[in-house]
Formats: C-alpha cells, sequence, structure tokens
C-alpha cells in the first residue's frame, strides 16, 4: 500500500502530492515515521511522529528505526528537515522501550551524520538519566570520532535535556508552540501527550494513554487528534492477563469513538495500533459502529498530513 498523503482544508481531505516544507514555510505537516507497538511488525517501524513547520522538524518519541524511517519520509516527501543532520529536538511521552530504544540512534546517528548541535529533549522525570546513561555507553565511540581521523562536529553528540516539571508551554518559539498534557497509562507515575500549535492549526498526540480527561481537553477542537487505539474485537480475543494490562494502558476502538466525540477534532489519526487478527479498516469499523461519524485516517508509516 502507498503511503498515505493527505491535504487538510476545512473540513476537505484530498489527495495531494507531496511539498517540500521549505517551499511551504506557513503550513503545518504531520509526519508518521512509525505507527507500530512492541510487535515487531516489518511494515511498521516503532512509534515516531515528526511535526514539520518553517523547515523545522519536531520529533515525538524516539520508536526503533527512527532515524531511517525519518530519512524515508525525507526522500519520499521532499521534507530537508527531515534529513539526518536537521533532527535537532525531540520530546518522550514516556519511557517504554517502544518508545526509547531508538534514542541513541536519534541521539548518534545523526551527529555523526553531522548534526552541529547538541539534541535538545524533552521528557519526563528519568529522561536526564537515559540520557546520560546513553552517553556514557558510547562514550568511546564519541572520544575516537571526536580524536581520530573522521572528522566529527565538536557540540552534535552533546544532549541537552529538559524535563517536564508544570503545564508551561515546553517550547515557544518563531512561531510554534508545545506544550505537554499528562495522560494515564497504567502504573506509569509520569506519561504526557502533547499539544503543538503553529499558523492557527492544532495537532495532539496522545502517546500510549487509556482514556485522559486532560487530553481529551487539550483535543476539544483540534485540526488533527493523533491516538493510539486497539481493536475491541481482537482485545476479546486476549487471555483476561493481557486484557487487564490493555484496558489499564491503552484505549479501545469504542472508547476512542467517545474521546473523539467529546472532542471533535476536524481528522481523528489512528496509530500504535494493536489489531490482534484486525485490520486498519476493522479499527474504523469498529470507531464508526461506536457512533462517531468524523474523518478517521488509520495511519500506516510514512503517511504525511499537511494542514494549510
Amino acid at each position: 500500500m502507498k503511503p498515505l498523503i493527505l491535504c487538510l482544508s476545512a473540513l476537505l481531505f484530498i489527495s495531494a502530492p507531496a511539498l517540500a516544507t521549505d517551499d511551504t514555510p506557513e503550513k503545518l505537516h504531520l509526519v508518521m515515521l512509525g505507527t507500530g507497538t512492541p510487535n515487531a511488525d516489518p511494515e511498521r517501524s516503532g512509534p515516531a511522529v515528526a511535526i514539520v513547520f518553517d523547515g523545522r522538524s519536531f520529533i515525538f518519541d524516539a520508536g526503533p528505526g527512527i532515524v531511517r524511517r525519518a530519512a524515508a519520509a525525507s526522500q519520499k516527501h521532499n521534507i530537508p528537515a527531515l534529513s539526518a543532520d536537521q533532527l535537532r529536538t525531540a520530546f518522550l511521552t514516556h519511557l517504554h522501550s517502544d518508545h526509547t530504544v531508538g534514542l541513541p540512534d536519534l541521539m548518534f546517528t545523526s551527529w555523526v551524520l553531522e548534526r552541529p548541535v547538541p539534541l535538545r529533549l524533552f521528557g519526563p522525570k528519568g529522561t536526564q538519566a537515559m540520557a546520560a546513561h546513553l552517553t556514557a555507553a558510547y562514550s568511546e565511540d564519541v572520544h575516537l570520532r571526536l580524536t581520530g581521523l573522521e572528522p566529527a562536529t565538536p557540540e552534535g553528540h552533546k544532549v541537552k535535556v529538559t524535563e517536564i516539571a508544570d503545564q508551561a508551554p515546553l517550547l515557544d518559539e518563531d512561531g510554534i508552540k508545545v506544550e505537554a498534557v499528562p495522560v494515564l497509562h497504567g502504573s506509569w507515575k509520569e506519561a504526557f501527550g502533547y499539544k503543538i500549535t503553529a499558523a492557527g492549526k492544532t495537532i495532539v498526540i496522545s502517546g500510549d494513554a487509556r482514556v485522559s480527561p486532560k487530553l481529551i481537553e487539550a483535543a476539544r477542537g483540534a485540526d488533527i487528534l493523533v491516538h493510539e487505539v486497539y481493536s475491541d474485537a481482537g482485545w476479546r480475543r486476549r487471555e483476561p492477563v493481557w486484557q487487564k494490562y490493555h484496558a489499564s494502558f491503552h484505549t479501545s476502538a469504542s472508547e476512542l469513538a467517545a474521546i473523539a466525540l467529546e472532542a471533535k477534532p476536524k481528522l481523528l489519526v489512528l496509530y500504535h495500533q494493536l489489531y490482534w487478527g484486525t485490520s486498519d479498516e476493522d479499527l474504523v469499523n469498529e470507531i464508526r459502529a461506536a457512533g462517531y461519524d468524523g474523518a478517521i485516517v488509520s495511519a500506516r508509516d510514512l503517511d504525511l498530513f499537511t494542514l494549510d
């Protein structure tokens, strides 16, 4: 299946060719770098979403394969801001391994490919320790690249971490604002979604979350709500221990329908889909059957959505 490219203008969704962000600085782009889960699906890389605005990229989560997925999106959609050396700002929703195992890739591969500045990294408590441990783990590599024959930028291997401490915007610069939204994700003490505002448009990303009232409020009237989901039908086939886990940590299709009915986003984008024998079409049908008739897309890796 070819990657989906959607252009959103008001309530119209039309197929459109990809546009380079450098040519359309006033537009806000959403790129699904990875829509997967811990399951090793070769068609779906680990959870990672990119927002591109005014020639800059902002990465949300760092699932496995993130830098190569960004490179693929950069080439396919002609988005220079997703080339490796331009991956300069990232946000983590929480510290589950499927959302962070690509972090050393983001830290070091983009440096080896000539990122000239430290990676700015925002995340929950524990992010600083994770980055510090990864820095220590790769210290021999960094030392050799800095002192050996290979040219290397002197600052690009570093990481500047900001741990989320309050509800103030994490980032508010050059026309884009990023706010953290506390969500409920099982027994995690800290997990966040993100609300991104630019050019008069809003995109909200759930991260991993069960039904979370603060996320619903943040997503009210959003242009795009990107939300995780699992199939109700598939869930009913799971063992009770797994049913209990998923109901505590994640959001079912019928629950997501209720969320969307309350929040009323202009477009609902599904990601981190758990199928268990169902399909993208089945997920959409389950949401429809639960009463939501708004615009829905079950996303695949490298799908591009552009807000005019």
